[in-house]
């Protein structure tokens, strides 16, 4: 039923995400910045929507809003556009992650003749390092406006969040509530270590910012962000759920309108005290429309969805779903019963930590850089228990040897970026070649 009559309607929607063990998929997105040849400029929505245009010859259909194309759509995969025109896939769940790259890097050459034919360029960087805010062109869509206006009011860098940073986020599917409660926990747990393996973003308009991923320091200073303690316990589905639903609207979609949240929590929304919406009770669609405006580091809609992840170029791209498929698909157990013995508070102050001191960060006695090589195995041997092989019978772990080459140095792409830009004084080698 589409209607939501109560509470436990809502409940019903994540028991609803339950998927049989053979069932379960791996979907992944990910967002890049694209910037004028010769200007070095972010580009503004008339070219993204001339790329947008030319990739429809690639079988993609547009979506407009207002008269506008704002996303194209093709099979199960979408491409969105960011507030600051970031473009993004948001891939199909698929059953293995060489699937998963098959179709990103089908995505990546569509557009890399997009930025060939209109002279551009891409970076695959979390956080723009050229651009001030101020000059960032806007994409026009309504709920971007209200976002722009009403997020800041609670988190200091929202509106660096919406138009400076690019991230990689990973769909993974739960089979019951028991294992659903795992996943979540572990995901939320291994933040710090995610955002140790995979900084980078440690340039700020043309200078070191002073941490290895400062997009992680914007999310940590925005609005409906972060890491709450409750991730850290054992979050049920019941337990989620009035998460979200005291958590205030940030806006509501009626008639193909986007309206302000004023201050209402999703539970106003269910008693019928929006007076802008004359007491009408929201659907299944405005709660899933709801869960999209909360920015955790690990959300739940009827997938689990994880997003503490710096994106990087395509030699690593498939390496962060690759880790967290082989950690919760294969090693679930092995994994869980580390992270149960660690301390709540003090994966909280990693958090913090790890945003400068990488993988030097301590938890429960051991740096992140020992830690990674616990769970690098553990997804190693959960990838060869899945025992998925491409057509010339390697599996899938052979997309973690980009992890295993950052654990052996020491070096995540952040110290990378901060070496090669200390020798060049620029910044031409983010750009990724076409």
């Amino acid at each position: 039923m589409d209607e939501i009559n109560s509470k436990q309607d809502l409940i019903n929607f994540f028991e609803n995400g339950c998927k049989k063990e053979s069932e379960i998929k791996i979907g992944v997105e990910h967002e890049r910045f694209i910037f004028d040849k010769n200007s070095n400029k972010r580009i503004n929505f008339e070219t993204t929507s001339k790329i947008l245009n030319f990739l429809t010859k690639f079988g993609w259909k547009t979506i407009e809003e207002n008269m506008n194309v704002v996303a194209l759509s093709r099979n199960r995969q979408k491409i969105t556009l960011e507030p600051g025109n970031q473009i993004e896939l948001s891939g199909a769940k698929l059953n293995s992650i060489h699937l998963v790259c098959e179709e990103s890097y089908k995505f990546l050459n569509e557009l890399k003749r997009a930025c060939s034919n209109f002279d551009l360029k891409m970076m695959s960087v979390s956080y723009d390092p050229l651009t001030n805010l101020e000059k960032v062109p806007k994409t026009p869509k309504q709920r971007y406006e209200i976002m722009t206006e009403e997020m800041p009011k609670n988190g200091k860098l929202s509106l660096h969040m919406m138009y400076q940073t690019c991230g990689t986020q990973i769909n993974l599917d739960y089979t019951s509530e028991k294992d659903f409660i795992k996943k979540f926990k572990l995901s939320s747990f291994l933040v710090p270590l995610s955002i140790g393996i995979f900084a980078n973003s440690p340039i700020k308009e043309k200078k070191l910012s002073g941490y290895l991923s400062y997009r992680s320091k914007v999310w940590q200073n925005t609005s409906r962000a972060g890491l709450p303690k409750i991730f850290l316990e054992n979050l049920d589905f019941e337990k989620y759920t009035d998460m979200a639903i005291n958590m205030p609207l940030l806006f509501v979609l009626n008639n193909s309108n986007y309206l302000k949240g004023e201050g209402k929590t999703f539970k106003d929304f269910m008693e019928g005290k929006l007076e802008t919406l004359n007491g009408r009770k929201p659907k299944i669609k405005d709660f899933d429309n709801h869960l999209t405006t909360i920015f955790t580091e690990v959300r739940l809609k009827r997938f689990i969805e994880i997003r503490s992840l710096d994106t990087c170029e395509w030699d690593c791209h498939c390496s962060g779903p690759a880790f967290y498929a082989g950690l919760l698909y294969g090693s679930l157990n092995e994994a869980f019963h580390i992270i149960d013995k660690w301390d709540a508070i003090e994966v909280l102050n990693a958090y913090k930590d790890v945003l400068k001191k990488g993988l030097n960060t301590i938890i429960n006695n051991k740096t992140l850089l020992e830690w990674g090589k616990i769970f690098l195995e553990l997804a190693q041997e959960g990838l060869e228990k899945r025992s998925i092989k491409n057509n010339t019978g390697k599996d899938e772990s052979i997309f973690l040897r980009n992890i295993e080459n950052i654990l052996n140095n020491n070096k995540s792409r952040a110290f990378v970026t901060i070496e090669k830009f200390k020798n060049n004084n620029n910044l031409e080698f983010l750009y990724e070649k076409n």
